[in-house]
């Protein structure tokens, strides 16, 4: 049944997607009590703290889900279920991970409109609870929001709503996902994190200076298609709706609000429609952030709630977000990846560049950004393609490094190894000045920041790596497997290769030696003494030298 309705749809709803990781072992499910307030996060962050392994990180759904307060809620809660791991995001994008950034980038070039059903159509819509009735029990109170950071949150959080807007000039609506506290049974507040750009605000602008209410409505439990899609930066005249029917191939059904005039994802598990207050504007937070701290209390827009729209057994979702890794992370970085790319191969024309990679532990992403070179490139490419990187997004690239294809931009020793012995400071480094403070803690002290820009690739050819060579590695791990010692996990470079020193003479001498004939060499050797040189001269700058003087 459930491969014939995603058949007919092109895509996955929500319950298909968490059957999909069920079938797939990428799923705990939890039927003991967890307390939202105090427990649910908490137990999820271990597998992002306690040194679990991407590959072994799971999605979460908890059935039993009470509050501080004892109060038991009937939806259960999908916590990991977008991207607690890139092999969860790749159910969710029903597409091979070395595909996902191909489609990215044809997703953005070729949207699909999306598809409008009537409310009849939309399961998002079953059950309408409006007016009066929010307060008596089932306004935002009977959604089982969890605190996201114990001990620091001042309240329940969305963390995974879907704030839909529109322009009230063009009508091309937005969709992003922001932070929204629990004020009241029917008041949501809205931080939409202004220094990263969204287009809700820029939306919150324009219905400012028309005197009206902000339209809005807050999806939440989308296809998860939906949900890759609201975290992507697109141009503001680019419905993100359409983009996702490009992702999938096939357009997204939306209906329109029973109280808003929006189009919303059909199949959602919920809807929180309302207006946003442009007059006002009220505090917010505390609330542990993205970035990895905690972001202080702060004036910003909130929600009158005229209604809440549902399906008649919905699953909550709440992302995992705060210090990364996270699902956050994850969810924004193979999305923002091939967003750089496109940028720097197709806007710019760079030639040379292979991938650009975002550094995720603690850093969120968008702090330090590798970006993969292919060698022999002009070095005006590789300066080209460090400073179109620095200069994309306000809040990314404060540390741009560009290094050569070897290096695995996942590996920070790598990256380290490579700054240390292929780049000069005084050669191959750029401070980037008057840049955008960006996503994180703000700076009481100067509002500004600046980018270092690192040239880390080769610039002339290099001896080998010290390594033994990759097939005498792999002899070894065979060795290694036989003894029945623990899994290896390679990290590169795990084998020695050449950069461009290595020469047919000394390549003759190393077999020899694995061969066990180092005699001959040691022979040879003798018979080249010479006694007119200084100590520690490279047999190479001779021969340099002796082709220079003819």
């Amino acid at each position: 049944m459930e491969q014939s309705v995603k058949a007919a749809r092109g895509y996955r709803d929500l319950p298909e997607h968490i059957a999909a990781l069920r079938d797939a072992g990428l799923l705990i499910e939890v039927s003991r009590e967890i307390n939202k307030d105090t427990e649910m996060h908490p137990l999820v962050r271990w597998q992002y703290r306690g040194g679990v392994p991407e590959n072994a990180r799971k999605a979460w759904l908890f059935t039993n889900v009470i509050d501080a307060k004892g109060r038991r809620y009937e939806m259960p809660v999908l916590v990991g279920g977008l991207a607690g791991s890139r092999a969860i995001y790749q159910i969710g994008m029903d597409k091979d991970l070395d595909q996902i950034n191909d489609t990215w980038l044809g997703a953005i070039a070729n949207p699909i409109p999306p598809s409008v059903v009537g409310s009849d159509q939309a399961p998002c819509q079953e059950i309408v609870i409006e007016g009066e009735d929010l307060m008596g029990g089932q306004g935002l109170d009977a959604l089982p929001v969890p605190i996201s950071t114990p001990g620091w949150d001042n309240a329940p959080y969305l963390s995974s709503g879907h704030f839909i807007t529109k322009d009230p000039g063009t009508g091309v609506q937005n969709v992003g996902i922001y932070r929204a506290q629990l004020k009241a049974p029917n008041r949501l507040g809205m931080n939409t994190s202004i220094e990263l750009r969204p287009g809700g605000f820029r939306h919150w602008q324009a219905w400012k200076e028309l005197g009206q209410p902000m339209p809005c409505a807050v999806a939440i439990g989308c296809p998860p298609a939906v949900s890759y899609g609201a975290v992507q930066k697109v141009p503001l005249d680019m419905d993100e709706i359409a983009v996702v029917g490009g992702l999938v191939g096939a357009p997204i059904n939306v209906a329109c609000g029973v109280n808003v005039d929006l189009m919303v994802p059909a199949e959602s598990e919920l809807i929180i429609e309302g207006f946003v207050d442009t007059e006002y504007l009220e505090p917010e937070g505390p609330f542990g952030e993205s970035h990895g701290h905690v972001n202080l209390m702060e004036y910003n827009g909130f929600m009158n709630v005229t209604a809440i729209t549902r399906k008649v057994e919905p699953v909550f979702t709440s992302i995992i977000s705060q210090v990364t890794p996270s699902e956050s992370s994850v969810i924004k970085r193979v999305a923002y990846e091939p967003l750089f790319l496109g940028h720097l191969r197709d806007q710019l024309g760079i030639r040379g560049v292979i991938s650009v990679s975002m550094h995720e532990p603690l850093t969120n992403i968008r702090k330090v950004i590798v970006i993969k070179m292919e060698d022999n490139v002009p070095r005006t490419e590789v300066w080209r393609a460090l400073y179109g990187t620095a200069l994309l997004q306000a809040a990314s690239g404060k540390y741009v490094i560009a290094v050569n294809g070897d290096i695995d931009p996942d590996n920070t020793d790598a990256i380290f190894w490579a700054m240390s012995y292929r780049a000069k400071p005084h050669r191959d480094i750029e401070i980037l000045k008057h840049k955008d403070e960006g996503h994180g803690p703000r700076s009481t002290i100067e509002s500004e920041d600046s980018a270092v820009l690192i040239d880390a690739t080769l610039k002339e050819t290099f001896p080998p790596v010290s390594l033994p060579k990759r097939e005498f590695m792999e002899r070894a791990a065979d060795i290694w497997h036989e003894l029945g010692l623990p899994e290896l996990k390679p990290e590169a470079p795990w084998h020695g290769y050449d950069l461009g020193e290595w020469t047919d003479e000394m390549e003759a001498m190393a077999v020899r030696a694995t061969d066990g004939d180092y005699w001959e060499t040691g022979r040879i050797y003798a018979q080249r003494r010479r006694g007119d040189i200084d100590m520690n001269t490279e047999i190479r700058a001779l021969r340099r030298a002796e082709e220079e003087d003819g």
